[in-house]
């Protein structure tokens, strides 16, 4: 009984806090917890949102079908009997996400935080350059810039125009070519380096500046500094931003939509995980 009236003591105690907690309880449970389940539950069945009625359960037959081809399948039968032909591309999907991910992320943070270790000086006007350098964090996923990035890359873009007017010849289209398209969406991520550089900058702005003086009275080079005090003491934020990055990039749709004309470009050189979901889902009608 003392166990019971202290647990409705408590429970009285805390109404309040309770009370103000349940919007964020349901958001979290009707917009994260239902989905993740639901999404979940999809990846057993052959769930089609044109005939919801005739949704069956199929076990592993998603996993088998994905990764079918790493065991040399070509076709399986579920265990409905239904037969079932193995995805010839999520493998692929897989390793260009990969590498556009593990590509574009370190060359994104070594950018940014070369440009945010330059900010960090006592150089006029370094609030309009902050200003500028974020600019394209702000337009850089949109749609209007995928489609100008498009144009600028076409075999007779303005890339190749400048390239040819300073003595290049024989250009190929960098968007076209299997061999370059994926990092010409490489590029247009490291470009979308601001907000990485003002996390950078808002870190380095907390560094106590008697380290470096106390270094450069023992004669510690500007590098030596770097390495030595600045790049030890920004790791935390240096590790922040880099998962960050990597989240962020994973979900990456918008340019790879754009700038491979929504099938994953030439030899599905540009086929994001994201945009073969996408495909899977809206073209084939397979949401499971």
């Amino acid at each position: 009984m003392r166990r019971m009236s202290g647990s409705v003591k408590f429970i009285k105690r805390n109404a309040g806090a309770y009370f103000f907690l349940t919007p964020w309880l349901l958001g979290f449970f009707v917009l994260t917890v239902y989905p993740m389940a639901y999404s979940l539950w999809l990846g057993f069945t052959n769930y089609d949102f044109t005939q919801p009625n005739a949704t069956q359960w199929i076990g592993l037959g998603n996993y088998v079908k994905m990764f079918g081809p790493v065991f040399g399948l070509s076709q399986f039968t579920t265990s409905t009997g239904e037969a079932m032909r193995v995805d010839p591309y999520y493998l692929k999907a897989l390793s260009v996400t990969f590498t556009y991910v593990f590509v574009s992320v370190p060359l994104k943070l070594i950018f940014a935080l070369a440009v945010a270790v330059l900010m960090n000086q006592k150089l006029r006007g370094v609030s309009f350059y902050r200003a500028i350098y974020y600019i394209p964090t702000l337009l850089g996923g949109s749609v209007a810039i995928a489609v100008l990035w498009r144009k600028l890359f076409e075999r007779d873009g303005l890339v190749n125009n400048l390239l040819g007017a300073i003595g290049f010849t024989n250009l190929p289209g960098w968007i076209t070519n299997p061999k370059f398209a994926l990092w010409t969406l490489v590029l247009l991520t490291v470009w979308q380096f601001g907000s990485s550089m003002i996390i950078f900058l808002a870190g380095l702005k907390q560094i106590p500046q008697e380290y470096y003086e106390a270094a450069s009275v023992d004669g510690a080079s500007k590098t030596r500094q770097f390495f030595s005090i600045t790049l030890p003491l920004l790791s935390p934020v240096i590790l922040f931003t880099l998962v960050l990055q990597i989240i962020t990039t994973f979900q990456a749709f918008t340019q790879a939509y754009i700038i491979g004309g929504g099938s994953g470009g030439v030899l599905n050189s540009t086929l994001f995980y994201t945009l073969h979901l996408y495909i899977q889902g809206w073209t084939y009608h397979e949401m499971g």
